[in-house]
């Protein structure tokens, strides 16, 4: 029997076995079957088709004529919303299931579709050192685009699918934050339909209380078409340090003080226990020396978080070259740690060798086939947070973390943090460094109920005035939620621009006690 007729065989009986048992037990108990066969191959063709159709679209110079009759389009719809009563909150038309988030948002079903299909980069302008981008421009795309021309953003956070407008409206961070603070902040302008189908362009000078309004608040001031961004020189090596760190007071002490050095371009931790930790310290370079080069990118090399253990099990620290954007996206493959929950053998040698360039599935289509049981089980027995603390009170939460949920591994990433007008700024009128402190997995803790647990963190991030990223599930009730971030402005601007009866507030939008 030759192996394709073995192999067709073995997909029959699969599939078989798949309608004997029927597809939500498959997807539930044996959920890797489903994503090795179907997900991943499926993967790849989305990726090449985005990829292909960005490169072909830049090279050709169509995306800025094709960029305003979208705008004008846009616009068109906004004014028919009006124009027949708009009865309805407005809304983007992309699906849910294609964010990053793992939240299933159903105002969709229910608010008025703006569709908005504009994903192209439109121009990079390096006398001014600055790129324009439409929304649904990924971070995978924008650094294929810039590296390749000596380029990179300040910030790029890690997830190639993680859009421009997203990490506008939203939020973003990447592990040079601690010099340039979060993804909003190396924004210089932006773009925007508003409820009344005008195109505005905001910047620090140019419409400044709504340039400072627009972080955070999830789409509810108007619809971004477009947005300016820094971007600095992009030099070809990452010189990355491990340091393998014990003791939790150690290891907060080491983590600021990493933090607070500008000497270094990259500073991230990783903690796998309440007392373990491995700090990474990283500085751009063109020169790497051979014997210490490490293309992590690369399919068959090991998890990132994986990797990085390995110096904590062996207890010393290292210095490895690692090129830009496979240092960039280095928890792309393993979704950080998500992935081995999906496929558990994930990381193992052979899979790596064999199937790791099809690896990561995207998110977006986990989302889409995951079912109702699974979402709900995700919901009841897994994390997903980001909660953005002052360094100050970092073993204080981290120790909080422990006691709620005990997830491990924990991603901390510092961030600078400027004082400012919008949703969230420091307590002080002066910058202050801040940590975002990421978890992203199953709970050991027995007591763990999702909604008692969230909201004991989130009791403690108001109580040390930090922040949640609102892509995750939020159980606040109103009154908490916007004495955690500052409405002044964003409430001000709701009514001057006429957006409560055109958008829900951001805490509708996205709160658990208030979704529809």
């Amino acid at each position: 029997m030759s192996p394709l007729m073995y192999l067709g065989g073995l997909l029959v009986f699969l599939l078989l076995w798949i309608r004997v048992k029927g597809l939500d037990y498959v997807i539930v108990h044996q959920r890797w079957i489903f994503v090795c066969l179907f997900l991943l191959p499926l993967s790849v063709i989305f990726d090449v088709y985005y990829y292909v159709r960005a490169w072909l679209i830049f090279k050709m110079c169509s995306a800025p004529k094709l960029h305003d009759q979208r705008v004008r389009d846009i616009q068109r719809q906004v004014r028919e919303w009006r124009k027949n009563g708009s009865g309805t909150y407005m809304c983007t038309g992309r699906p849910g299931w294609l964010t990053v988030s793992l939240r299933v948002g159903k105002y969709k079903k229910t608010h008025k579709n703006i569709m908005i299909n504009m994903m192209d980069i439109l121009e990079v302008d390096t006398r001014r050192q600055v790129v324009r981008v439409e929304p649904l421009a990924n971070m995978g795309q924008v650094t294929a685009l810039l590296n390749s021309i000596g380029w990179t953003l300040p910030v790029l956070p890690e997830l190639d699918d993680l859009t421009v407008g997203g990490l506008v409206m939203g939020t973003g961070i990447e592990s040079s934050s601690h010099i340039y603070g979060l993804f909003q902040h190396i924004c210089v302008a932006f773009e925007l339909v508003l409820a009344d189908g005008s195109l505005v362009r905001c910047t620090e000078e140019e419409n400044s209380d709504l340039f400072h309004a627009v972080p955070w608040s999830c789409g509810t001031l108007g619809f971004l078409v477009a947005a300016e961004i820094k971007i600095v020189p992009a030099k070809a090596w990452v010189k990355l340090r491990y340091e393998p760190v014990r003791g939790l007071e150690n290891i907060c002490k080491h983590f600021a003080e990493a933090s607070e050095n500008k000497q270094n371009t990259f500073v991230e931790g990783i903690q796998y226990s309440l007392d373990s930790a491995v700090i990474m310290t990283g500085t751009m370079t063109d020169h790497a020396e051979p014997d210490k080069i490490n293309r992590i990118g690369l399919h068959f090399k090991p998890w990132f978080f994986k990797h990085v253990e390995s110096y904590l099990n062996a207890d010393r620290g290292g210095v490895e070259f690692i090129p830009l954007r496979q240092y960039y996206h280095r928890h792309t493959r393993s979704i950080f740690w998500e992935l081995q929950d999906i496929i558990p053998f994930g990381n193992n040698p052979v899979f790596r060798w064999l199937f790791g360039w099809m690896v990561p599935p995207k998110i977006s289509l986990l989302k889409l086939t995951q079912g109702e049981t699974i979402r709900r089980l995700y919901e009841q027995h897994h994390v997903v947070q980001d909660m953005l603390v002052p360094m100050k009170h970092l073993q204080a939460a981290i120790s909080r973390f422990h006691q709620e949920i005990n997830v491990y591994p924990l991603w901390l990433c510092p961030f600078l943090l400027p004082a400012g007008r919008g949703m969230v700024h420091p307590k002080g009128q002066q910058e202050e460094l801040y940590v975002d402190v990421g978890a992203y997995g199953e709970p050991k803790v027995k007591h763990f109920e999702a909604r008692a647990s969230t909201r004991q963190l989130e009791k403690f991030v108001r109580d040390v005035h930090g922040f949640q990223m609102l892509y995750a599930d939020v159980y606040m009730d109103r009154e908490e939620f916007w004495e955690m971030f500052d409405g002044q402005l964003y409430h001000k601007l709701r009514t001057e621009l006429g957006c409560k009866e055109a958008f829900p507030e951001v805490y509708d939008k996205i709160c658990k006690s208030a979704r529809h």
